[in-house]
């Protein structure tokens, strides 16, 4: 479960990109975070992940409080959830296999195991003929895939994704959205920051509209 409280982010600079939103996500719903470019929804997503902290209020994660995760204990907290971001942030250099393992190799995982879940993953996203492609070789809808892939290698309980289908076109959005429905359909809860509605309405879940840093809806 994910509960905000009365958080509320501001920046060093003044900006106060969340003024006291609270709202609740239960385990395994899928909910779209909705609203223009400052809305706030970025900064929800980081504050889930612990890339930032809340400036007042408090934020649950499985019914943590996120103020008592230490930050040598944020690496942990994190096998728990898989993130996805809209410009991928692939390793360049590295085949697919190698972009996918990442978070498996950092948790010290067995070769073999490894393996066996990064091709698990890879089809999944249906790319596993290219787990030896470099990023490069691959088209903008298939980083995203590998992208997915990485985010759910670690069988997280919790998925979360920020603008995913904003570099793509219409057709490809409408396929990782499935990807995101089949991964709920199995019980994760995902969570995904979008401005696409038409492809909210498509899979009908649950959305919070943001509106400078507040809930509209």
């Amino acid at each position: 479960m994910i509960r905000f409280d009365q958080v509320y982010k501001r920046y060093a600079n003044g900006r106060e990109a969340l003024a006291g939103v609270s709202f609740t996500i239960k385990d395994g719903e899928m909910v779209f975070l909705t609203g223009h470019s400052g809305a706030g929804k970025s900064s929800i997503l980081k504050l889930i992940a612990l890339i930032e902290r809340p400036t007042r209020g408090q934020v649950f994660i499985a019914n943590q409080n996120t103020a008592a995760v230490k930050a040598r204990g944020i690496p942990e907290f994190r096998r728990r959830l898989g993130v996805v971001f809209q410009d991928h942030k692939l390793l360049q250099d590295r085949p697919v296999h190698e972009n996918v393992a990442l978070p498996l190799i950092i948790a010290g995982l067995p070769r073999r195991e490894l393996d066996k879940r990064v091709r698990a993953a890879l089809d999944q996203v249906g790319l596993l003929n290219k787990e030896q492609c470099l990023p490069l070789e691959l088209s903008t809808g298939e980083q995203q895939r590998v992208g997915i892939a990485r985010a759910v290698v670690g069988r997280p309980t919790l998925l979360i994704a920020d603008e995913p289908t904003g570099n793509l076109d219409p057709d490809l959005a409408r396929d990782i959205m499935q990807l995101f429905k089949r991964f709920n359909d199995v019980g994760v809860t995902v969570v995904v920051a979008t401005h696409d509605h038409h492809l909210i309405d498509r899979v009908g879940a649950r959305r919070i509209s943001f509106r400078d840093g507040q809930i509209t809806a």
